[in-house]
Protein backbone atom coordinates (compact mmCIF):
# COMPACT_ATOMS: atom_id res chain seq x y z
CA UNK A 1 0.00 0.00 0.00
CA UNK A 2 1.50 3.27 -0.61
CA UNK A 3 1.85 5.52 2.27
CA UNK A 4 -0.13 8.75 2.54
CA UNK A 5 1.36 11.84 3.96
CA UNK A 6 -1.71 13.29 6.12
CA UNK A 7 -0.97 17.17 6.92
CA UNK A 8 -2.60 19.35 9.42
CA UNK A 9 -3.43 23.25 9.68
CA UNK A 10 -1.93 25.12 13.46
CA UNK A 11 -6.07 25.19 13.84
CA UNK A 12 -6.81 21.48 13.53
CA UNK A 13 -3.84 20.67 16.48
CA UNK A 14 -4.25 20.99 19.88
CA UNK A 15 -2.00 19.90 22.68
CA UNK A 16 -2.18 19.52 26.40
CA UNK A 17 -0.23 21.19 28.77
CA UNK A 18 1.74 18.66 29.49
CA UNK A 19 2.30 18.26 25.59
CA UNK A 20 3.26 21.68 25.15
CA UNK A 21 5.57 22.24 27.62
CA UNK A 22 7.32 18.91 27.16
CA UNK A 23 7.50 19.31 23.06
CA UNK A 24 9.42 22.50 23.66
CA UNK A 25 11.32 21.33 26.21
CA UNK A 26 12.53 18.48 23.76
CA UNK A 27 13.65 21.39 21.25
CA UNK A 28 10.61 20.79 18.85
CA UNK A 29 7.75 23.03 18.10
CA UNK A 30 4.16 22.24 19.69
CA UNK A 31 1.20 23.46 18.23
CA UNK A 32 1.61 27.14 20.03
CA UNK A 33 4.08 28.83 21.84
CA UNK A 34 3.81 27.55 25.54
CA UNK A 35 3.41 30.06 28.41
CA UNK A 36 3.81 30.02 32.23
CA UNK A 37 5.83 30.84 34.81
CA UNK A 38 8.86 29.72 37.26
CA UNK A 39 6.63 28.71 40.13
CA UNK A 40 3.77 30.07 41.40
CA UNK A 41 4.06 32.08 45.08
CA UNK A 42 2.35 31.58 48.00
CA UNK A 43 2.04 35.58 48.91
CA UNK A 44 0.30 36.20 45.50
CA UNK A 45 -2.32 33.33 45.14
CA UNK A 46 -2.75 34.35 49.02
CA UNK A 47 -3.42 38.40 48.60
CA UNK A 48 -4.28 38.32 44.85
CA UNK A 49 -5.90 34.48 44.16
CA UNK A 50 -8.67 34.00 46.82
CA UNK A 51 -6.21 31.51 48.28
CA UNK A 52 -6.88 28.72 45.71
CA UNK A 53 -3.61 26.14 44.58
CA UNK A 54 -0.92 27.05 42.24
CA UNK A 55 -3.02 24.57 39.91
CA UNK A 56 -6.05 25.98 40.27
CA UNK A 57 -4.10 29.48 39.55
CA UNK A 58 -2.85 28.86 36.40
CA UNK A 59 -6.12 27.24 34.81
CA UNK A 60 -8.26 30.30 36.16
CA UNK A 61 -5.85 32.60 34.42
CA UNK A 62 -5.06 29.99 31.16
CA UNK A 63 -1.01 30.00 31.46
CA UNK A 64 0.73 25.84 30.76
CA UNK A 65 1.22 24.97 34.62
CA UNK A 66 4.45 24.21 35.88
CA UNK A 67 3.94 22.96 39.45
CA UNK A 68 7.05 22.32 41.74
CA UNK A 69 7.53 19.79 44.37
CA UNK A 70 9.70 20.90 47.65
CA UNK A 71 9.30 18.60 50.10
CA UNK A 72 12.79 16.61 51.35
CA UNK A 73 14.43 19.33 49.25
CA UNK A 74 15.25 21.42 52.15
CA UNK A 75 15.42 24.90 50.44
CA UNK A 76 15.99 27.83 53.04
CA UNK A 77 14.22 30.27 51.26
CA UNK A 78 10.47 28.32 51.30
CA UNK A 79 8.59 30.90 53.79
CA UNK A 80 7.03 27.87 55.88
CA UNK A 81 10.30 25.84 56.21
CA UNK A 82 10.64 23.28 59.09
CA UNK A 83 14.56 23.89 59.58
CA UNK A 84 14.29 20.76 61.83
CA UNK A 85 12.43 18.04 59.81
CA UNK A 86 15.84 16.76 58.66
CA UNK A 87 17.06 16.72 61.86
CA UNK A 88 19.24 13.46 63.16
CA UNK A 89 21.03 12.15 66.40
CA UNK A 90 24.11 13.63 64.81
CA UNK A 91 22.54 16.91 63.42
CA UNK A 92 19.85 19.05 65.40
CA UNK A 93 19.17 22.20 64.13
CA UNK A 94 17.38 24.06 66.77
CA UNK A 95 15.80 27.42 65.69
CA UNK A 96 15.03 29.66 68.73
CA UNK A 97 12.42 32.31 67.48
CA UNK A 98 13.46 35.36 67.98
CA UNK A 99 10.84 36.75 66.08
CA UNK A 100 7.57 35.09 64.79
CA UNK A 101 5.83 38.44 63.07
CA UNK A 102 4.35 36.87 59.60
CA UNK A 103 6.26 40.53 58.27
CA UNK A 104 9.39 40.19 60.42
CA UNK A 105 10.59 36.74 61.21
CA UNK A 106 13.42 36.21 62.79
CA UNK A 107 14.93 33.29 63.47
CA UNK A 108 18.60 32.17 64.96
CA UNK A 109 19.37 28.50 64.57
CA UNK A 110 22.19 26.55 66.67
CA UNK A 111 23.12 23.55 64.90
CA UNK A 112 24.58 20.38 67.55
CA UNK A 113 27.12 17.97 66.02
CA UNK A 114 28.84 15.44 68.03
CA UNK A 115 32.45 17.20 67.46
CA UNK A 116 30.69 20.95 67.66
CA UNK A 117 28.56 23.85 67.08
CA UNK A 118 27.26 25.24 64.00
CA UNK A 119 25.21 28.62 63.99
CA UNK A 120 23.62 30.76 61.29
CA UNK A 121 20.63 33.08 61.27
CA UNK A 122 17.80 33.94 59.09
CA UNK A 123 15.30 36.46 58.26
CA UNK A 124 12.06 36.67 56.29
CA UNK A 125 8.86 37.96 55.71
CA UNK A 126 6.08 36.66 53.61
CA UNK A 127 7.34 36.65 50.66
CA UNK A 128 10.80 34.96 51.55
CA UNK A 129 13.47 34.17 53.34
CA UNK A 130 16.95 35.49 53.47
CA UNK A 131 20.47 34.70 55.72
CA UNK A 132 21.64 37.29 57.83
CA UNK A 133 24.43 35.20 59.27
CA UNK A 134 25.70 32.07 57.32
CA UNK A 135 26.70 29.05 58.44
CA UNK A 136 30.66 28.50 57.73
CA UNK A 137 32.88 30.34 59.62
CA UNK A 138 35.68 28.12 60.30
CA UNK A 139 37.84 26.51 57.49
CA UNK A 140 37.17 23.06 59.53
CA UNK A 141 33.30 23.67 59.22
CA UNK A 142 33.09 21.80 56.38
CA UNK A 143 34.34 18.19 57.81
CA UNK A 144 31.57 18.89 60.08
CA UNK A 145 29.11 19.68 57.09
CA UNK A 146 30.70 16.14 55.71
CA UNK A 147 30.25 14.11 58.60
CA UNK A 148 27.12 15.37 59.81
CA UNK A 149 24.67 16.86 57.12
CA UNK A 150 21.82 14.57 56.74
CA UNK A 151 20.78 13.82 53.01
CA UNK A 152 17.35 13.19 52.76
CA UNK A 153 15.40 10.04 50.77
CA UNK A 154 13.02 11.24 48.49
CA UNK A 155 9.79 9.75 49.08
CA UNK A 156 8.49 8.96 46.00
CA UNK A 157 4.62 8.19 46.93
CA UNK A 158 3.66 11.57 47.48
CA UNK A 159 5.27 12.31 44.36
CA UNK A 160 3.41 9.94 42.60
CA UNK A 161 0.01 11.20 43.56
CA UNK A 162 1.10 14.58 42.97
CA UNK A 163 1.69 13.93 39.38
CA UNK A 164 -1.41 12.04 39.02
CA UNK A 165 -3.48 14.88 40.16
CA UNK A 166 -1.37 16.86 37.79
CA UNK A 167 -2.39 14.70 34.61
CA UNK A 168 -1.77 17.08 31.08
CA UNK A 169 -2.25 20.39 32.86
CA UNK A 170 1.00 21.07 33.04
CA UNK A 171 4.66 19.45 33.95
CA UNK A 172 5.86 18.37 37.44
CA UNK A 173 9.25 19.95 38.66
CA UNK A 174 11.81 18.77 41.13
CA UNK A 175 15.15 20.05 42.27
CA UNK A 176 18.09 18.31 43.75
CA UNK A 177 18.57 18.31 48.00
CA UNK A 178 19.73 21.52 48.96
CA UNK A 179 19.35 25.19 49.66
CA UNK A 180 19.92 25.52 46.16
CA UNK A 181 20.31 22.73 43.67
CA UNK A 182 24.16 23.90 42.33
CA UNK A 183 27.17 23.04 44.63
CA UNK A 184 28.69 26.11 44.18
CA UNK A 185 25.17 27.81 44.89
CA UNK A 186 24.32 25.34 47.53
CA UNK A 187 28.11 26.92 49.16
CA UNK A 188 26.97 30.40 48.42
CA UNK A 189 24.32 29.80 50.77
CA UNK A 190 26.56 28.34 53.50
CA UNK A 191 29.16 31.60 52.96
CA UNK A 192 28.84 35.11 51.90
CA UNK A 193 29.02 34.93 48.38
CA UNK A 194 31.89 37.38 48.33
CA UNK A 195 34.05 35.61 50.76
CA UNK A 196 33.31 32.67 48.72
CA UNK A 197 34.76 34.39 45.63
CA UNK A 198 37.61 35.96 47.39
CA UNK A 199 38.76 31.75 48.92
CA UNK A 200 38.35 30.50 45.50
CA UNK A 201 40.77 33.01 43.93
CA UNK A 202 42.88 32.71 46.92
CA UNK A 203 42.41 29.19 48.36
CA UNK A 204 40.46 27.23 45.20
CA UNK A 205 41.64 23.73 46.72
CA UNK A 206 39.52 24.48 49.97
CA UNK A 207 36.61 25.69 47.78
CA UNK A 208 36.71 22.81 45.73
CA UNK A 209 36.82 20.39 49.04
CA UNK A 210 33.78 21.86 49.66
CA UNK A 211 32.26 21.71 46.45
CA UNK A 212 33.04 18.05 46.35
CA UNK A 213 31.21 17.48 49.68
CA UNK A 214 28.38 19.02 48.14
CA UNK A 215 28.41 17.13 45.42
CA UNK A 216 28.85 13.76 47.30
CA UNK A 217 25.71 14.43 49.39
CA UNK A 218 24.02 15.62 46.01
CA UNK A 219 24.75 12.44 44.24
CA UNK A 220 23.60 10.26 47.01
CA UNK A 221 20.31 12.41 47.28
CA UNK A 222 20.10 11.63 43.48
CA UNK A 223 20.18 7.67 44.29
CA UNK A 224 16.74 8.38 45.92
CA UNK A 225 15.20 9.75 43.09
CA UNK A 226 15.45 6.68 41.25
CA UNK A 227 11.12 6.36 39.71
CA UNK A 228 10.20 9.76 40.85
CA UNK A 229 7.23 11.09 38.70
CA UNK A 230 9.03 14.22 37.59
CA UNK A 231 9.08 15.32 34.31
CA UNK A 232 12.23 18.28 34.85
CA UNK A 233 14.35 18.42 37.52
CA UNK A 234 15.86 22.08 37.90
CA UNK A 235 19.79 22.74 38.52
CA UNK A 236 21.92 25.46 39.01
CA UNK A 237 21.49 28.49 40.91
CA UNK A 238 21.64 32.35 40.72
CA UNK A 239 25.13 32.47 41.72
CA UNK A 240 26.88 30.92 39.25
CA UNK A 241 25.51 33.56 36.83
CA UNK A 242 27.94 35.56 34.65
CA UNK A 243 26.09 38.88 36.48
CA UNK A 244 28.29 37.50 40.17
CA UNK A 245 30.98 35.48 38.78
CA UNK A 246 33.10 35.21 35.77
CA UNK A 247 33.03 32.68 33.17
CA UNK A 248 36.54 31.92 34.49
CA UNK A 249 35.37 31.08 37.49
CA UNK A 250 32.17 29.41 36.34
CA UNK A 251 34.16 27.26 34.25
CA UNK A 252 36.65 25.99 37.17
CA UNK A 253 33.99 25.72 40.06
CA UNK A 254 30.90 25.28 38.37
CA UNK A 255 31.01 23.49 35.09
CA UNK A 256 32.90 19.74 36.72
CA UNK A 257 30.22 19.73 38.95
CA UNK A 258 27.00 20.43 37.26
CA UNK A 259 28.29 18.11 34.73
CA UNK A 260 28.70 14.82 36.93
CA UNK A 261 25.64 16.08 38.82
CA UNK A 262 23.47 16.05 35.34
CA UNK A 263 25.42 12.64 34.49
CA UNK A 264 23.74 11.41 37.45
CA UNK A 265 19.86 12.81 36.65
CA UNK A 266 20.26 11.41 33.20
CA UNK A 267 21.39 7.91 33.80
CA UNK A 268 18.15 7.91 35.71
CA UNK A 269 15.96 9.28 32.60
CA UNK A 270 15.72 12.90 33.63
CA UNK A 271 15.50 16.01 32.15
CA UNK A 272 17.29 18.65 33.62
CA UNK A 273 17.06 22.60 33.15
CA UNK A 274 20.16 24.69 34.48
CA UNK A 275 18.96 27.77 35.93
CA UNK A 276 20.90 31.21 36.32
CA UNK A 277 18.85 34.00 36.80
CA UNK A 278 19.72 35.28 33.37
CA UNK A 279 23.39 36.24 34.14
CA UNK A 280 24.49 34.30 31.13
CA UNK A 281 27.02 36.14 28.79
CA UNK A 282 30.43 34.87 28.31
CA UNK A 283 29.11 30.94 30.08
CA UNK A 284 26.57 29.91 26.98
CA UNK A 285 29.02 27.66 25.88
CA UNK A 286 29.70 26.17 29.75
CA UNK A 287 25.48 25.71 30.31
CA UNK A 288 25.58 23.63 26.79
CA UNK A 289 28.58 21.58 28.17
CA UNK A 290 27.41 20.78 31.35
CA UNK A 291 24.91 18.26 29.96
CA UNK A 292 21.41 20.34 30.93
CA UNK A 293 18.57 20.15 28.84
CA UNK A 294 17.31 23.53 28.82
CA UNK A 295 18.53 26.92 30.02
CA UNK A 296 16.88 28.89 32.33
CA UNK A 297 15.58 31.75 33.15
CA UNK A 298 16.61 33.74 30.56
CA UNK A 299 16.39 37.13 32.00
CA UNK A 300 16.34 40.54 29.92
CA UNK A 301 18.68 43.18 30.99
CA UNK A 302 15.78 45.19 31.73
CA UNK A 303 15.08 42.72 35.15
CA UNK A 304 18.90 42.24 35.52
CA UNK A 305 19.68 39.60 33.02
CA UNK A 306 22.85 40.44 30.77
CA UNK A 307 21.89 39.67 27.11
CA UNK A 308 18.26 39.79 25.76
CA UNK A 309 16.89 36.57 25.19
CA UNK A 310 17.39 36.08 21.05
CA UNK A 311 20.90 36.77 21.75
CA UNK A 312 21.07 33.37 23.64
CA UNK A 313 19.32 31.80 21.27
CA UNK A 314 21.65 32.84 18.64
CA UNK A 315 24.21 31.28 20.45
CA UNK A 316 23.01 27.88 21.93
CA UNK A 317 19.47 27.82 20.30
CA UNK A 318 19.90 25.26 18.32
CA UNK A 319 21.32 23.03 21.49
CA UNK A 320 19.39 23.82 24.26
CA UNK A 321 16.36 24.39 25.16
CA UNK A 322 15.15 27.68 26.59
CA UNK A 323 12.67 28.76 29.23
CA UNK A 324 11.74 32.20 30.47
CA UNK A 325 12.39 35.74 28.72
CA UNK A 326 9.62 38.15 30.36
CA UNK A 327 10.34 40.90 32.47
CA UNK A 328 8.27 39.34 35.88
CA UNK A 329 8.10 43.49 36.76
CA UNK A 330 8.59 45.68 33.74
CA UNK A 331 6.62 43.81 31.80
CA UNK A 332 4.04 41.53 34.08
CA UNK A 333 3.27 43.97 36.66
CA UNK A 334 3.47 47.22 35.38
CA UNK A 335 3.16 47.02 32.03
CA UNK A 336 0.37 47.63 29.83
CA UNK A 337 -1.68 45.02 28.19
CA UNK A 338 -0.35 46.27 24.94
CA UNK A 339 3.24 46.22 26.57
CA UNK A 340 2.92 42.33 27.10
CA UNK A 341 1.24 40.90 24.11
CA UNK A 342 4.27 43.14 21.88
CA UNK A 343 6.61 41.35 24.41
CA UNK A 344 5.05 37.94 23.81
CA UNK A 345 5.06 38.59 20.16
CA UNK A 346 8.89 39.87 19.84
CA UNK A 347 9.70 36.73 21.88
CA UNK A 348 7.74 34.55 19.88
CA UNK A 349 9.34 35.69 16.63
CA UNK A 350 12.77 36.62 17.61
CA UNK A 351 13.53 33.28 20.10
CA UNK A 352 10.55 30.91 19.52
CA UNK A 353 9.93 31.15 15.99
CA UNK A 354 12.18 27.53 15.29
CA UNK A 355 10.35 25.75 18.68
CA UNK A 356 12.15 24.92 21.94
CA UNK A 357 11.07 27.52 23.70
CA UNK A 358 8.85 28.24 26.82
CA UNK A 359 8.04 31.50 27.45
CA UNK A 360 7.84 32.29 30.95
CA UNK A 361 8.49 35.00 33.50
CA UNK A 362 12.16 35.55 34.41
CA UNK A 363 11.72 34.70 37.87
CA UNK A 364 9.51 35.08 40.97
CA UNK A 365 6.82 37.96 40.77
CA UNK A 366 4.63 38.95 43.91
CA UNK A 367 2.23 41.81 42.99
CA UNK A 368 1.76 40.98 39.82
CA UNK A 369 -2.83 42.07 38.52
CA UNK A 370 -4.18 38.52 37.94
CA UNK A 371 -5.65 40.74 34.54
CA UNK A 372 -1.92 40.85 33.41
CA UNK A 373 -1.50 37.05 33.50
CA UNK A 374 -4.59 36.46 31.56
CA UNK A 375 -3.27 39.10 29.27
CA UNK A 376 -0.10 36.95 28.74
CA UNK A 377 -1.66 33.29 28.62
CA UNK A 378 -3.99 35.41 25.73
CA UNK A 379 -1.39 36.46 23.64
CA UNK A 380 0.87 33.01 23.60
CA UNK A 381 -2.24 31.40 22.09
CA UNK A 382 -2.03 33.54 19.19
CA UNK A 383 1.23 32.31 18.74
CA UNK A 384 0.60 29.26 16.77
CA UNK A 385 3.28 26.88 14.76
Amino acid sequence: MEAVLVTFTPEEIHMTSKDRLMTAIHREKPDRLPATIHQWQGYHLEEYMDGISDLEAFQRVGLDAQIQYFEEMAQFWLVDADFTKLNTLTWKDIPSVISKSPDDRIIHHTIETPEGILTYKTRGDRKTTWITEYLIKHDGDIQLIRKYMPVPKLKLEPIRKKYDELRDHGILRGFVWGDQAGCWQHAACLMDISELIVSAMERPTWVHELLHVLLEKKLQFIESMKGAAFDLIETGGGSASSTVISPELHKEFCLPYDTAMHEALHGLNFLVTYHTCGGTHGIEEYIVQNGADASETVAPPSVGGNQEPWELKRKVGARIALIGGVDQHNTLTTGSPEDIRNKVFELFEKVGVDGGYVCSASDHFFDTPVENLKVFAAAAKECAY
